[in-house]
């Protein structure tokens, strides 16, 4: 039961950290995938995706822990 929640704590971290990214990141990320006149909104949505997928790697952490 303990490799079970390690590998929950493990995903739990990796989905952290890819949203912290994301919200950092946002503007770099929003030149690459989109053209010029939409880097503002892609960059609105990258970050509000990282705070997102940041809060579901958060509460997967809190019930793995508990």
């Amino acid at each position: 039961m303990e490799i079970v929640n390690l590998i929950g704590m493990l995903i739990a971290f990796i989905l952290m950290m890819v949203g912290v990214i994301c919200i950092y990141d946002a503007r770099k990320l929003a030149k690459k995938y989109f053209s010029f006149h939409d880097q503002n909104e892609g960059a609105k949505w990258f970050k509000l995706g990282g705070f997102f997928v940041s809060m579901i790697g958060i509460i997967s952490l809190y019930f793995t822990i508990s």
